[in-house]
């Protein structure tokens, strides 16, 4: 049940966008009482198991950490039960709830996401907004279901979407406006359960998640999209094409004026910058690229 402070929370989220989401939990008036999130993974040159950055701030914070494979399991259920949590916040997590937890805490899951919902549904709404040129994007507060990202809309807070950003641009502001929007959606919890907007399932579109094989730039596409991709695969899984033998990494690029009946793919200027023929006649310089085991370059010294 609430105490007088405020709701018993528990948290389930992995990467660095949740993590903002606990840490603003941490210092509200609410109490965490377990977190949960994905198994320690391999990582780096050496492939070192490493935790989480939310599991890394919740041992901080001496939290008890939860860590299961899988939440079908009647153990795994049992467990999570027994924390009595009034609320289970779900941001980025990994995991798909089965119906049998979204009932267990006294108003159920509800989750933060990284889009305008209906739009961009799944694992990378972020990037696929950027790709898309959408022009806004958002934080969605919703109570969960067992849809993917279709349960009612508690909370809606927008965000413009600029023309130079990259998903790390855009992570870090969707970071900023989404532990506010938790924090006010939790305290009109604090007075019962809340009535949700349904969403428009029509209006839907998914948001694949992103493979490294679609981060090979195809030159045939026009600029515009090309330098849209080169933004939303930054940092991960970074756009690439290939440069003699070896794959050449690019950061940022810029749609150029220059047009030409050149094959796309053909350097069109080695010169003060390096200026690409795409396709529809259109051209795109790059400027920062990266080399294997070089550090990153704009693209006037690369050339």
């Amino acid at each position: 049940m609430a105490t007088d402070a405020g709701l018993k929370i528990i948290f389930a989220g992995t990467p660095e966008f949740a993590a903002r989401h606990l840490q603003a939990l941490l210092q509200s008036c609410h109490q965490v009482v377990a977190v949960y999130t994905q198994p320690d993974r391999p990582a780096g040159r050496g492939k070192k198991l490493q935790a989480s950055p939310v599991k890394e701030m919740a041992i901080a914070a001496g939290i008890d950490v939860q860590q299961p494979v899988s939440l079908k399991t009647p153990e795994a259920q049992a467990t999570l039960a027994a924390y009595g949590a009034d609320v289970m916040v779900v941001v980025a997590y990994g995991l798909l709830l089965p119906a049998a937890i979204l009932s267990l805490p006294r108003f159920g899951c509800i989750n933060v996401h990284a889009s305008l919902l209906p739009r961009w549904r799944g694992a990378a709404p972020i990037q696929r907004a950027i790709e898309a040129g959408d022009r806004e994007t958002g934080v969605t507060i919703m109570q969960m279901d067992v849809g993917l990202d279709t349960g009612p809309m508690l909370s809606i807070r927008t965000c413009p979407i600029l023309p130079g950003d990259s998903a790390a641009d855009l992570h870090d502001r969707l970071a900023e406006i989404g532990p506010p929007a938790l924090l006010d959606t939790l305290h009109q919890l604090l007075n019962g359960p809340l009535q949700g907007e349904i969403q428009d399932n029509h209006l839907a579109t998914y948001a694949h998640k992103l493979t490294k094989e679609e981060a090979a730039i195809d030159w045939s596409q026009p600029a515009e999209l090309i330098e849209r991709r080169i933004r939303a695969f930054n940092p991960f899984p970074v756009a690439f094409t290939v440069f003699g033998d070896e794959n050449l990494r690019v950061y940022e690029a810029q749609l150029h004026s220059r047009t030409h009946s050149a094959e796309p793919g053909t350097i069109l200027q080695a010169e003060r910058e390096l200026v690409v023929a795409c396709g529809g006649q259109t051209s795109l310089a790059l400027l920062t690229v990266q080399l294997p085991g070089k550090k990153g370059n704009d693209g006037e010294r690369f050339a």
